[in-house]
């Protein structure tokens, strides 16, 4: 990584940190504002994310609204960036998770090589905040009941989380392009009244 994309990389989350104060200094009623779009926002994208898991025949279409849910964030650039990572870690924790089904034969140990390795993979790559989520990839892949081979499983999860992330990058740019358009008019607004 170069020195500009760890400037950029502190700026943004530095602008992150600096919205989060804002929002936790906000009155209750502002709070409350802003909670409700969250809320809008999160669950208008697991729900496209459950229903286009359900339309395309998902066993558990739940995993594709948990992932919508998970990477809505306040922001699409960060939206953006969760899904990034979630999807990354679905891969990567999704190999690991695939391997630690093929060659563990269902002993612990195998599972928590699994996990561990899809952490160090993310670290490794560079991509720390992925590694989280490849840990969990891991454990689904390991850890919960399934129906069908392990590959199969590693492509289920992965299409899960593709959808949930697509569900939730077109509903936060949506509602991104209609605060654009409010903002827009109601700046208009102010310019007229203010030039008569």
């Amino acid at each position: 990584m170069t020195n500009t994309h760890r400037a950029r990389r502190a700026a943004r989350a530095s602008a992150a940190y600096s919205l989060f104060a804002f929002l936790k200094s906000l009155p209750l009623p502002d709070r409350l504002v802003e909670g409700c779009a969250m809320a809008l926002q999160a669950v208008a994208g697991a729900s496209l994310a459950y229903w286009l898991a359900q339309r395309l025949g998902a066993q558990q279409p739940f995993w594709a609204a948990i992932t919508a849910i998970g990477v809505a964030q306040h922001s699409y650039v960060d939206t953006r960036n969760l899904s990034r990572d979630q999807f990354i870690g679905a891969m990567v924790g999704g190999l690991c998770g695939l391997a630690g089904a093929v060659f563990g034969g269902g002993h612990f140990a195998a599972y928590a090589v699994a996990v561990a390795g899809a952490i160090v993979l993310c670290w490794g790559a560079n991509i720390g905040s992925a590694a989280r989520l490849g840990g969990i990839t891991a454990t689904i892949m390991l850890l919960a009941p399934r129906a069908g081979p392990a590959w199969q499983m590693a492509l289920v999860r992965l299409g899960e989380v593709t959808l949930g992330t697509v569900s939730a990058l077109l509903v936060c740019w949506l509602i991104a392009w209609i605060e654009r358009r409010w903002a827009a008019r109601i700046e208009a607004r102010a310019q007229r009244r203010a030039a008569s």
